[in-house]
């Protein structure tokens, strides 16, 4: 039995041949399918489109499916979302943190499986929204760098007055969600650390500080990471003008 057109899905995924065989397959059971690339491609359909339930994966370049979905979840909190990756499998295995009403382990289980959890999420959405405009999603956020005293920290923009401010992120769980004041108007931000972004750019930071090359000679354009002299680092952050930092090892 088909299911009817009028359900829209968001596929969100970077590898084209496992893009084209959801998209076949939803499309076969008579959902209507868009696809993404990635999670700026996403977003850029929500401009001008809603679907009804977002499949996203996790691993992708430009923008991580973890981030994707915490965005979604705090402005388009209507949407359903499936997070798919074969990374990991279900329980435990899944990192704190992660915004989504199912997820589904890509090659670890019939995609039968996926058809399923969609259609239980269309069946039950009413029961759902509740739940969501309640919820505060985090933000996901990447290691940019260290501080004069070599500990590294990130960025965090507030969702509620929407400027910048720095965090230290020294001793803090990669996988778990945590919680700080605004430095500005004191409101609460919730945040998980992105260790997908962070990995890669901790290697292209400490491969500069080494060879006294570029993180743009070593690993491309990182996290808006540029060196412009030896032991400084131009830090590009979201809603502000460029921040410098001298990096200490």
């Amino acid at each position: 039995m088909t299911i009817s057109p009028k359900h829209h899905m968001l596929l969100v995924e970077d590898e084209p041949s496992i893009r084209e065989t959801i998209r076949i397959l939803l499309q076969s059971m008579g959902y209507e399918v868009s696809t993404a690339v990635d999670g700026f491609d996403a977003l850029s359909h929500l401009k001008t489109m809603r679907p009804e339930v977002l499949i996203s994966d996790l691993n992708m370049p430009n923008m991580s499916g973890f981030e994707l979905l915490s965005i979604v979840r705090r402005r388009f909190p209507e949407i359903w979302v499936v997070a798919i990756s074969s990374a990991y499998g279900y329980g435990e295995d899944v990192p704190g943190g992660l915004i989504a009403d199912a997820f589904y382990p890509k090659g670890r289980q019939k995609l039968g499986e996926l058809l399923r959890t969609v259609a239980d999420l269309i069946e039950h959405s009413v029961e759902r929204i509740d739940v969501h405009r309640r919820a505060t999603a985090p933000v996901w956020i990447a290691t940019y760098g260290y501080d004069s005293r070599g500990v590294p920290f990130g960025v965090i923009t507030c969702t509620e007055c929407l400027r910048s401010f720095p965090v230290s992120v020294a001793h803090q769980n990669l996988h778990q969600i945590h919680e700080t004041r605004c430095l500005f108007c004191k409101s609460p931000a919730r945040y998980v650390i992105d260790f997908m972004r962070t990995a890669t750019a901790s290697t292209a930071l400490d491969r500069a500080a080494v060879t006294g090359a570029s993180p743009e000679a070593t690993s491309g354009d990182v996290g808006g990471l540029r060196r412009s002299s030896p032991g400084v680092i131009h830090i590009d952050v979201p809603d502000e003008r460029l921040r410098l930092l001298r990096v200490s090892h």
